[in-house]
């Protein structure tokens, strides 16, 4: 099997055994695709673990921070981990590679004054489009939903939304769960779905619809979520993974509850969802600074 060969057969298990997302294979295509032009058509086997500690160097010197540096490791170990399993590979050359430390970013999130401002209806524009806008914003934030999680939603999954008060999401590695969905997120749902069921096209099963009633693209979603908050004056570029943190910093302020939080995005890992304590706790400090009497030299 030659060394592209291997690499395909690789994110061909991945896609279909282990049903990774289309956007996750194509980050690992581009991570191995890195790995295969430093190896420059050499065997696997012959590559070693120097080289790797090399390459990895290089990459940073040349300005790729530790956080990507991280991700593309990560790729090749699980890569080289495969390929023992699977060939006379003896030695995974990524094992014990560290990639440098890089200062954690916290996820940027709106203030609760903002978010309302950002779920206020606009009344100027094309109110089929408005309904639905509304309808995903406030879902997203009411619940903390990614966005791959929203767009793959059915018409189905809402049906009897007003008696559950929750919906359904099929979160990453097809991770099945359920999320409650507010008030305001109901009523905005309950208004969508009779302008959807007009403009959407025969058997399209799609929650969320475009113009021409057929299942909306993410890049269209973004797109109408950036225009609103610029057209509402927002100071920050807006996009719809803001929404998400902006649910989960407001309810850990609010409740305190690490744990719910964590249940409710849907994160594997509690050291996911420990972001948001820091998140918290910047806004703590801000609040301290701007009203203690003590906080700020005279």
């Amino acid at each position: 099997m030659t060394p592209r060969a291997a690499v395909d057969a690789w994110l061909e298990m991945l896609a279909s055994q282990r049903r990774l997302s289309p956007h996750t294979i194509s980050n690992y295509r581009r991570d191995l695709q890195r790995l295969l032009q430093l190896a420059a058509g050499r065997p696997w086997p012959d590559i070693a673990g120097h080289e790797v500690r090399r390459w990895a160097a290089q990459l940073h010197g040349q300005g790729l921070s530790g956080r990507s540096l991280a991700r593309l490791l990560s790729s090749w170990r699980g890569f080289f981990a495969w390929l023992g399993e699977s060939t006379a590979l003896a030695v995974n050359p990524c094992a014990g590679i560290r990639p440098p430390r890089s200062p954690r970013r916290l996820p940027k999130a709106l203030s609760v004054d903002e978010t309302a401002r950002l779920l206020e209806t606009p009344e100027d524009g094309d109110p089929r489009l408005e309904a639905r806008d509304a309808a995903m914003f406030e879902l997203f934030y009411s619940s903390g939903l990614r966005l791959s999680e929203l767009l793959a939603l059915d018409r189905s999954a809402v049906s009897d939304i007003a008696h559950d008060g929750e919906v359904q999401v099929l979160g990453k590695r097809n991770k099945a769960r359920r999320v409650p969905v507010g008030q305001q997120a109901q009523q905005a749902l309950a208004d969508w779905l009779v302008q959807r069921d007009l403009l959407a096209v025969a058997g399209e099963p799609a929650l969320f619809v475009n113009q021409r009633g057929h299942r909306l693209s993410a890049r269209g979603v973004q797109l109408r979520l950036a225009q609103r908050a610029t057209r509402l004056g927002l100071p920050t570029h807006v996009h719809p993974h803001m929404l998400r943190h902006s649910f989960a910093s407001h309810l850990l302020q609010s409740s305190g509850d690490l744990r719910a939080v964590q249940e409710m995005l849907g994160h594997s890992s509690i050291a996911s969802t420990q972001v948001y304590t820091h998140l918290d706790f910047q806004h703590l400090a801000s609040v301290y600074d701007a009203a203690h009497p003590r906080a700020k030299a005279r």
